[in-house]
């Protein structure tokens, strides 16, 4: 007897390894992905301008780094006395107006640096529904707390995404693998049917871009909450986000679909030595610890294509060698 319904077994097009440099841009799942890459010591870089939730925002940042732009004033607004950029999250965030477009500035450049290096870029789209900066008549990243007057909300069609990405994976993206995503995450403040309808739009776009575009490939993280997992208990307390099991989850398909065997096969080796590095002993002087460490860092420069310099100088501290 069955219960639920689980997303059949898939692969991607192009496939990740230990080698690959990765990029990721785009809303909550993006930053989420990158987190695991990272912990799993893969060469991955998160967007320096934060979190972007509409496709609009996120062309228009992956347009900036590959054109290595500057802030544009006009748009750096100011939020209970610190000034930051409508093209960027809050996290970014200055003092002073001009602190906050050096800072804007800085992020282009570190972004535009892990762009043009990056062989796969991970792109995760959050909604449809935009805010237009009535002053500037741009669409903005973020409000940022600004007063609701100054904006109009709307919503992009599906022709409209598709138009903002063409030039991109027709030009700086093309001879990129391209991943994208779907936030599982709900946005209910649109309102339910509204959200509906957002996913949607957002994944009948990704469709047809992955239709005209032979290195493009979709990953269903929404899918796989919405129709396998399909529960409220895969949810965190305030109903929105996934939990950290469903991002656990989501994490073990993505490892299936998206890396190579070899990344496959040394993943949890490479977890072994992360977590062993992370281990706290109650006596860190004895000497099966030092043994403890001493095997860790051997198995480490084993595998010695992957960084483990900051889990090697944790184990250096208490190995037999000291």
């Amino acid at each position: 007897m069955k219960f639920r319904t689980e997303i059949e077994n898939f692969e991607l097009k192009s496939k990740i390894d230990y080698g690959t440099k990765i990029f990721t841009v785009g809303s909550c799942f993006a930053q989420n992905i990158a987190t695991h890459l990272a912990v799993a010591k893969f060469r991955v870089t998160e967007s320096p301008t934060g979190i972007l939730f509409n496709p609009a925002s996120i062309v228009r940042a992956l347009t900036a780094f590959a054109a290595g732009s500057k802030a544009d004033m006009s748009r750096i607004v100011e939020r209970a006395g610190s000034f930051v950029s409508l093209d960027c999250h809050s996290y970014l965030m200055q003092p002073t107006a001009k602190l906050a477009a050096e800072r804007y500035n800085s992020a282009i450049a570190a972004g535009r640096d892990a762009l043009l290096a990056a062989d796969c870029v991970i792109i995760t789209l959050g909604t449809a529904w935009v805010y237009e900066h009535t002053a500037t008549g741009a669409i903005v990243a973020n409000c940022h707390k600004q007063p609701q007057k100054e904006f109009s909300r709307h919503r992009l069609s599906t022709s409209e995404i598709c138009e903002m990405f063409r030039p991109l994976l027709g030009g700086i993206l093309s001879s990129k693998q391209v991943i994208f995503t779907i936030s599982p995450v709900r946005h209910i403040a649109d309102g339910l049917a509204e959200n509906s309808l957002s996913k949607a739009t957002l994944r009948f776009a990704v469709a047809e871009l992955c239709n005209e575009f032979s290195n493009t490939d979709y990953f269903p993280a929404y899918e796989i909450v919405t129709d396998d997992l399909r529960d409220y208990r895969f949810y965190a307390d305030d109903l929105v986000h996934p939990s950290s099991q469903a991002v656990e989850y989501i994490w073990e398909k993505f490892v299936a679909s998206a890396l190579t065997t070899e990344a496959q096969q040394l993943l949890p080796k490479v977890e072994k030595i992360v977590a062993a590095a992370a281990h706290r002993p109650l006596n860190p002087q004895s000497e099966e610890y030092k043994k403890f460490c001493s095997r860790h860092i051997s198995e480490a420069k084993a595998l010695s294509s992957i960084d483990f310099s900051s889990e090697c100088a944790i184990f250096a501290q208490y190995s037999e060698k000291n």
